[in-house]
């Protein structure tokens, strides 16, 4: 069992701009409140149950309509430590990073391409289909989804930076973008469906009280106000991208919040432990290895700016913190006008770290999630390594004080 690294101290981030503490909050648009699976996985109700022959009776066998070969590699990839970022069965700069590191590992060529020997040694999995069916929990409709403002005086008035819209949960629950959510559920009926009888099925409660779509205040954008409005309704039965590694074995996982983070975010407790991580700054990935020296996990990551650069060099890890919160200092931040006032900005997944920070001894620098992860890869950070939120979680559970981070060129 691998248990969180306490942290007497506030952590200090300049770069970052952020000061964070184990979460205390109640994580209410994680799934606290999703109906538990069976005892041997306390994942929700859509876990993959890789395994077992465990499935949700409530769920209908719909075949795909499509095969889905480039998704198929990325959920295998996925399960396998080597994230491809979003899966949405596109080749792009984290799918690419994912195949060389899985080529590497298995002493392929490094080409970072779907190519014949690396589509070989991805075929003892080929019989983990690339999506799955899965029924969106009733009690999902009743989470109340908010728009973030766009003011740290504002966000530091809420009690938690959660998700905005049912959408953007089950995006991220499985690992995936609301587009590509959309395309696998054609007119809100799983590909594959045949007729209404198969189509999407909403529970009456849920009908009853939809994902709410708050005004926009002055305090608020319209286009955020919009990510309120969900397409998809709890109750809802949807193709998903056949996420899986999210099992959480009983007693794995101390902190009740911590344990329904990685549950929203699919994440399991059952991890590699790594000796190693090595940052590269040119490649944007982040490498894992174990004490034997073996590549075990590769992330791509968003590493400094010109403005905040990575700082080039070896590093321990003073602690880890769980859903923190975050201290908005303008002072820290070349961006923002030191005029303005300083704020303390409730934990979620949407805050500016995300749902992990991993404090480096390197003042100032951590390793954290983001409320972005498309930008993973392409958007420049304030010095910092940003990787997904799922990404960030898993990390969190591979690393302790023990492990050893590098950054190189």
């Amino acid at each position: 069992m691998r248990q969180t690294i306490g942290i007497a101290a506030l952590f200090a981030l300049a770069a970052c701009g952020m000061n964070g503490t184990d979460g205390d909050d109640g994580a209410q648009d994680s799934a606290a409140t999703t109906p538990a699976a069976p005892s041997n996985n306390l994942a929700d109700s859509m876990a993959s149950h890789d395994g077992t022959n465990q499935s949700s009776q409530d769920v209908p066998d719909i075949p795909d309509a499509e095969q889905r070969p480039m998704m198929q590699a990325q959920v295998v990839l996925d399960r396998q430590g080597f994230g491809p970022g979003v899966v949405d069965g596109k080749m792009g700069l984290s799918t690419e990073n994912a195949l060389n590191a899985f080529q590497r590992a298995n002493k392929l060529d490094e080409t970072g391409k779907l190519d014949q020997p690396t589509r070989q040694a991805l075929s003892q999995w080929q019989s983990i289909p690339a999506t799955r069916v899965v029924r969106i929990p009733a009690n999902w409709g009743d989470t109340t989804y908010q728009p973030i403002p766009d003011k740290p005086s504002a966000q530091a008035e809420m009690q938690r930076l959660g998700y905005t819209s049912l959408d953007e949960r089950l995006a991220e629950r499985f690992h995936t973008t609301v587009d590509t959510l959309k395309a696998l559920n054609p007119g809100g009926q799983p590909a594959g469906s045949k007729g209404a009888a198969a189509g999407p099925s909403v529970s009456p409660s849920a009908t009853a009280s939809p994902s709410p779509t708050p005004t926009a205040t002055s305090s608020t954008s319209t286009d955020a106000a919009e990510k309120t409005s969900s397409v998809f309704r709890a109750g809802q039965l949807v193709r998903v991208p056949n996420i899986g590694a999210d099992r959480i074995a009983p007693g794995a996982i101390e902190d009740a919040d911590w344990q329904r983070t990685l549950t929203s975010l699919g994440v399991g407790s059952e991890q590699p432990h790594l000796a190693r991580i090595v940052v590269s700054k040119s490649k944007d990935t982040l490498l894992g290895y174990d004490d034997d020296g073996n590549l075990r996990v590769a992330f791509t990551v968003t590493s400094g700016s010109s403005h905040d650069p990575l700082p080039l060099g070896d590093w321990k890890i003073n602690g880890i913190s769980h859903n923190p919160k975050f201290s908005f200092d303008p002072s820290l931040f070349w961006d923002v006008p030191d005029d303005e006032a300083e704020h303390r900005l409730p934990p979620g997944p949407n805050g500016p770290v995300g749902v992990v920070w991993i404090d480096l001894s390197k003042e100032h620098y951590g390793i954290h999630g983001t409320s972005e992860p498309e930008t993973i890869g392409r958007a420049q950070s304030h010095g910092c390594v940003r990787l997904t939120n799922w990404d960030a979680a898993r990390l969190s559970e591979m690393v302790d004080q023990k492990t050893k981070v590098e950054f190189v060129a």
